[in-house]
């Protein structure tokens, strides 16, 4: 049985907005930890994109929009952000409360550490240094909705055993999980009503190695144990976002280069003079 973190501690309110961030049944935003802003959000051939700042810390802030609890499985670069799996939908994730938000600010350690994700150069990413490059620069978030009690007085119906996912908790119980759906369910993913489609990146030449993400300082961060059982086998939503550096994202054609900041030229104060005066004085002679 694979057991589920719980985030049982909820973040300062960090200002959302649908430009910023992905959202259906949860908003998934990521933050850059060094200025507390979240970062752009590009939409290009069907695709998500964000510009990362090398050396920089970040972090994935979910916010479950439902009134029941929310199983998110989360990888970037292709590994679990919790267990360090190469990443999978039957895997262990965090369990957020109705309408929580929680931010995933590093590879999970214990119940009680993360080591900061920091964005980095390909061969200093985690997922190169332990022999998996070949999905650096992605972040993905698989969302899963609860089965919920039957209410009824007649024995329920057998049900298949199935995956569960989720965060160890000291306090949980050890008994195997089921899955609400058949064991011949479809292996498509369905995405508000549309099957999911690979999109493969723009083929331009990049100026210069893509980022990754990288094992950082070690931080405080807590956890307990729940368990969960999900509506059904597939995610419920799922949601990729890719990140690069911004040269590599302006070479692709995702965006501009931002404009530089000029020094403004001599003269151009529209208002150089006092504000005490309120009306046209006559002029000498």
């Amino acid at each position: 049985m694979v057991r589920i973190l719980v985030a049982i501690v909820l973040l300062t309110a960090t200002s959302i907005c649908a430009a910023q961030g992905v959202e259906r049944i949860g908003n998934i935003t990521v933050i850059d930890r060094d200025t507390g802003a979240p970062l752009a959000l590009h939409r290009f051939r069907g695709e998500y994109w964000v510009a990362g700042v090398p050396g920089a810390r970040y972090a994935i802030e979910i916010r479950n929009r439902l009134g029941e609890r929310l199983l998110v499985v989360a990888s970037v670069d292709g590994v679990n952000v919790v267990s360090g799996e190469t990443a999978a939908w039957d895997q262990t994730g965090y369990v957020l409360d109705p309408r929580q938000h929680y931010q995933i600010s590093g590879w999970r350690k214990s119940d009680t550490d993360v080591a900061a994700f920091t964005f980095t150069s390909l061969p200093n990413s985690y997922a190169a240094r332990t022999g998996r490059p070949a999905n650096v620069g992605v972040i993905g978030v698989a969302m899963f909705r609860e089965q919920q009690p039957r209410l009824s007085v007649a024995p329920p119906e057998r049900m298949s055993e199935g995956p569960t996912g989720g965060i160890e908790s000291p306090r949980a119980v050890n008994a195997p999980a089921t899955s609400a759906a058949d064991s011949d369910a479809s292996s498509e993913v369905v995405v508000t009503g549309q099957r999911v489609t690979r999109v493969p990146p723009p083929t331009s030449p990049i100026p210069e190695l893509k980022l990754g993400t990288g094992h950082g300082e070690r931080e405080y961060s807590y956890v307990s144990h729940t368990d969960f059982v999900r509506l059904q086998p597939q995610p419920n939503e799922l949601i990729r976002i890719h990140y690069d550096s911004v040269d590599n994202l302006v070479a692709m054609g995702i965006i501009r280069r931002p404009a530089p900041v000029l020094p403004e030229p001599p003269g151009s104060d529209p208002f150089p003079g006092s504000s005490n005066r309120q009306y046209v004085p006559d002029p000498p002679g």
